[in-house]
Order: C-alpha cells, then sequence, then structure tokens
C-alpha cells in the first residue's frame, strides 16, 4: 500500500485522500519540529508533506501558501489548515490546524507560569537578562531577511521608510500604516503595473502521489459560506461574551478578548509586525507587563514551536496574573492565557475555510497581489520600528518621550546604557549574521553569557 493507503469519507461525502488516522500522525510530527519561525516552519511542511510522503505537489503547496499570504495572521498555521482541508476536508483542517499550535500552546503556558513564580529569582533573573538582547539582534535578523526579500524596487523602499517613521516617529495607529501600504500598493500598480508571471513559482518539486483533481474541493455557493461565517463567528466571540457576562464588559479577561480579536485581523506579515503595536498597547495603554516583560516573553516565545504570535499568550497571562479580580490570580492566568489563544487562532480557520473554494479566483487578482506587496514593503518598517522599541528598552535604563506637535518620539537616556547587555546584543549579532547560527543556538548562549555575567558580579539590569 504507498502513502494513500485505503481512502475514508470526509465531513462533506469526499473520499478521505489519505487515511485520517495517518493524517493525524503527520500533522502531530510536524507540530514538534515547528521551530525557526515562519519560514522554518514552512519548510518543515514542505519536506514532509511534498519532499518525503508526496501527499501534494510544489505547485499546489505554493498555491496554497500564495493565498495564506494574502490574510492576516501566522501564514504558516494556515497553510497547515488549507493543506489538512486539501487532504481530508472539513474535519482535515480543524485537526491540522489544532496540532499546529498545541505544542506552543502547552510550553508557553508552562514556561510563562514558570516566569511568573521564579523570574524574580537570581538565576532565572540572569537567565532572562541574556535572552533580552538576543532578542534585539533577532529582530534585525527579520528586518534583514524581509527586507532582501520584499524591497526590491525605490518604491517599496520608501514604503518601508515611511511606515517606520510613522510608527517611530508620529505613533501613528498601526492598522492606519497596513491600510495606507495597501492602498498605496493598489495605487503604484494602477499607475505603473507589473509584468505578468513576475511571481509565479516553477513547479520543480517531486510528483505528487496524489494528483491535484483527488484533492478535496467543494463548491463555492452563499449557503456554504453563510453557514460557515456563522459558526466561525459564534465559536470566535462566544468566549468572549461568557467572560464579559460573568466578569464584566471592564475586566481584564473582556479586554484582553476584545483586543486580540482585534489584532488577530490586522497580522498581515507574520507576528513582528504586530508585536509593536500589541507592546505599545499592553505595556503603556493596559499596563498588563512592562517593557522588559515583553521581550523576555517574545525570547521564550523563540523557544518554543509553533507560530512566534503565541507571545500573546504569555501577555495575556501575566496581565490576568497582575489583575486576577475575583479569580485566584494562577487561575486568572490560565483562563486569560486560553482565552487569548483562542481569539487569535480561531480566525485563521474562519479564514481558510470560508475562503478555501474561492483560492483560485484570488490567485489571479493582481490588484489584491500589488496591495499585499505594498504591505509587505511596510512590514520591514514595522519590524524595525519593533527592534527599536526593543533596544531602547533592553540596552537603557530609562528613556524620555519629546513630543512637538504630531511629533511623538521616544528616546534612550544614553547615560543609563547597560554595558552587559549591549555586550551580549554584540555577540548575538555576529552569531547571528556573520556566522549564520540557528535561533535556539544563539539563544542558548545568550541565557549563558547573562548566568555567567551574573554570577560574575556584573549589573545584567
Amino acid at each position: 500500500m504507498d502513502d494513500r493507503g485505503e481512502l475514508g469519507m470526509t465531513t462533506t461525502g469526499q473520499a478521505d485522500v489519505v487515511p485520517l488516522r495517518q493524517a493525524v500522525r503527520a500533522w502531530f510530527a510536524i507540530s514538534l519540529q515547528t521551530f525557526g519561525g515562519p519560514a522554518g516552519q514552512i519548510a518543515v511542511m514542505q519536506r514532509h508533506l511534498v519532499d518525503e510522503r508526496r501527499w501534494i505537489g510544489q505547485s499546489r503547496f505554493l498555491h496554497a501558501l500564495n493565498y495564506c499570504m494574502l490574510l492576516p495572521g501566522p501564514e504558516a498555521q494556515q497553510l497547515a489548515i488549507y493543506v489538512g482541508w486539501l487532504l481530508n476536508g472539513l474535519r482535515g483542517g480543524l485537526i491540522a490546524g489544532t496540532l499546529f499550535v498545541l505544542p506552543g500552546l502547552v510550553s508557553l503556558l508552562a514556561l510563562s507560569a514558570v516566569y511568573v513564580g521564579y523570574g524574580d529569582t537570581t538565576v532565572v533573573t540572569a537567565v532572562f537578562a541574556g535572552l533580552a538582547p538576543a532578542v534585539v539582534a533577532i529582530v534585525a535578523q527579520a528586518v534583514w531577511r524581509v527586507g532582501r526579500r520584499a524591497l526590491v524596487s525605490p518604491v517599496l523602499v520608501a514604503f518601508a521608510v515611511g511606515a517606520f517613521v510613522a510608527l517611530a516617529a508620529f505613533a501613528v495607529p498601526f492598522p492606519v500604516v497596513i491600510a495606507a501600504a495597501a492602498l498605496a500598493g493598489w495605487a503604484v500598480h494602477r499607475w505603473r503595473p507589473a509584468p505578468a508571471g513576475g511571481h509565479e513559482a516553477r513547479d520543480d518539486g517531486p510528483a505528487p502521489l496524489i494528483s491535484d483533481d483527488a484533492l478535496h474541493h467543494e463548491r463555492p455557493s452563499a449557503r456554504r459560506a453563510a453557514t460557515i461565517l456563522t459558526v466561525g463567528l459564534v465559536a470566535w466571540f462566544a468566549p468572549v461574551a461568557l467572560v464579559a457576562a460573568t466578569t464584566g464588559v471592564g475586566s481584564v479577561y473582556t479586554q484582553q478578548g476584545l483586543f486580540f480579536s482585534g489584532t488577530a485581523v490586522v497580522t498581515f506579515g507574520g507576528a513582528y509586525a504586530v508585536l509593536a503595536f500589541v507592546a505599545q498597547r499592553a505595556v503603556e495603554d493596559y499596563g498588563w507587563l512592562s517593557a522588559g516583560d515583553m521581550v523576555r516573553g517574545l525570547a521564550l516565545a523563540e523557544t518554543t514551536p509553533g507560530p512566534l504570535i503565541m507571545v500573546v499568550q504569555f501577555v495575556a497571562f501575566l496581565g490576568a496574573f497582575h489583575n486576577p479580580g475575583p479569580l485566584d490570580p494562577w487561575v486568572a492566568g490560565v483562563v486569560a492565557s486560553l482565552l487569548t489563544t483562542w481569539v487569535t487562532f480561531v480566525p485563521c480557520f474562519l479564514f481558510i475555510l470560508l475562503g478555501a473554494p474561492y483560492v483560485e479566483r484570488l490567485r489571479g487578482n493582481r490588484a489584491l497581489s500589488a496591495a499585499l506587496t505594498g504591505i509587505t514593503a511596510a512590514v520591514v518598517g514595522v519590524i524595525a520600528n519593533l527592534g527599536l522599541y526593543f533596544a531602547v528598552h533592553t540596552l537603557f535604563g530609562t528613556s524620555r518621550a519629546v513630543t512637538a506637535g504630531p511629533l511623538r518620539l521616544e528616546l534612550p537616556d544614553v547615560t543609563t546604557v547597560r554595558p552587559v547587555p549591549v555586550a551580549i546584543a554584540v555577540v548575538a549579532l555576529v552569531l547571528i549574521f556573520p556566522l549564520r547560527w540557528p535561533v535556539l543556538r544563539v539563544l542558548g548562549v545568550c541565557a549563558a553569557l547573562g548566568l555567567v555575567a551574573a554570577l560574575a558580579g556584573l549589573p545584567v539590569t
């Protein structure tokens, strides 16, 4: 028997193209290897699904990825949902998407509890003091990687610079920047259309065992769309309504449910793009955690499998732990973590399951692709702003706000520079750029350096 095995039936009556049990085992194996951000996660799926198991062809895999890139949210998890739907229908998409985030959910929940319970001990403090400068270097790497791929013309460079200045110097809201970038990308396309075929991928992968015609498909219909939309919206907001009814509309749980529901629909360009917005609101507006906590949370998320946007679970845990209301702080942290994870990832299922039957139509829409190009270019500036935010709060003891009319700048106090974090950041930059070390190894070295510095009596914070 080949990798397809015996056919089963999906919930729509269409045959499974691989046995569901075999698909579940494959998705579980993939979920345990999803380190290294979206590029690494997509590479893991490429190896398992296209190269080794040959369940899907290269062109179809990239076709699905292109659609996911048009959507807000973690594209790697959305790709898992989409391919799971192609192989096993509705239940395949639900299983693939859930397994993709489950190991990260469990891991980061445990690490959040450790951070809250033991974060003020000397050893843990020293380890996190080493991780925070490493995050600055990792964000710098993200700027370089995305910029090298996205900024292929002076116009797109201008988009990135404009986004950075708008966020860093004028405090323009993140959704406004994204919307403006999409509109500018569309306008540039109307003014100077790109040549056809510029972004088509070559089908140079191994031949799949399963033909494209055998993969799951459904006829687009208004009835189907209405059903998916209704069920998806109810599933998305029912927990938020429940916590609002039981804890009040002003509780931290309701605030987090609504806030992270909003971020789920503006997360274009990956987690780094939206984290500056999350950090600003969570730290400065809501006071759920400190800027230092935010940097350490991102470091923790970098060490766990699954989408990096899972860091919002850490944000929610700390916010609810410090503002538990009538609940025990530990229970509050768990409830907030689960609620935030729910409202962050349920929209991904909704977007994919709702839009998958229309993906062929969207694929040929050049105006939509142009808008995405504008967003991708602006994301470089957004990530650079995130790196600046983390650098100011990690490498310096204090900062000051400078305001003049619409200008809103946060400048570091250079007299409060922290020598040890600066030195660790330099080491991390060397390991990442010239030596090209993987992220997990860099984080391990930097954590060890923080510990050694603390044991030597050097000021690490």
